[in-house]
């Protein structure tokens, strides 16, 4: 993928219906400590495996409760949902993302991992009365500002009154500004949880 957004085969990894052949081949790669092999295709957010970011994000936050419900914002082919179903079975993670590919990708890895309580779906299909008790997120920074902080205030207010959202950013993407944004604009606590290899990991509280 290319600082644009854009993928290999031109297309956006946020564009609902992606053009380029939806050629599906299998990537190995380590998902909570486990050996897996899962599908990815062109026209998704990192096609060729463990996004930088998103690997931070999986390194450095604690691991989920048990139980729950969990949502991944911007799933690309499913890593952080999968993670979070690997490491717990008892929890209900939904997967969201506007990628038709990306959510159809995500689906079929999870039930290739056997994870039936693991679920994508593109936005408009989330109850909008849904609440949260976990959130993580590498989310989507090349939509813009302006469609980033749309997304953002969607989603992190759905978090429940003790739930906890964990965002992945590159530190020279806005990272800083994302913090104060979140604080002032959403009302919401965040604060600098981790930094790695360039990026910031975010903790955000319901209140």
């Amino acid at each position: 993928m290319t600082d644009s957004g854009r993928t290999d085969s031109g297309d956006h990894y946020f564009t609902a219906s992606p053009a380029s052949p939806d050629e599906r081949r299998p990537l190995a790669v380590t998902l909570a400590g486990r050996s897996v092999t899962v599908q990815v295709a062109p026209g998704i957010f990192s096609p060729g495996g463990l996004d930088k970011g998103t690997a931070v994000l999986l390194d450095e936050v604690p691991d989920p409760p048990p139980s729950g419900r969990f949502l991944d914002i911007g799933c690309g082919w499913g890593p952080i949902a999968l993670t979070l179903g690997l490491l717990s079975e008892h929890a209900e993670v939904l997967a969201v993302d506007v990628n038709e590919r990306s959510v159809d990708l995500t689906n079929r890895n999870a039930t290739t991992l056997d994870l039936p309580h693991v679920t994508a779906v593109t936005p408009d299909a989330v109850d909008s009365n849904a609440t949260y008790d976990l959130i993580w997120s590498n989310p989507p920074i090349r939509i813009g500002k302006a469609a980033l902080h749309d997304l953002l205030h969607l989603w992190l207010p759905r978090l429940a009154p003790d739930g906890t959202a964990y965002l992945v950013v590159q530190r020279n993407l806005g990272s800083d500004s994302l913090q104060r944004w979140i604080e002032s604009d959403l009302g919401m606590p965040c604060a600098r949880f981790a930094t790695n290899k360039g990026f910031r990991v975010l903790k955000v509280d319901k209140s």
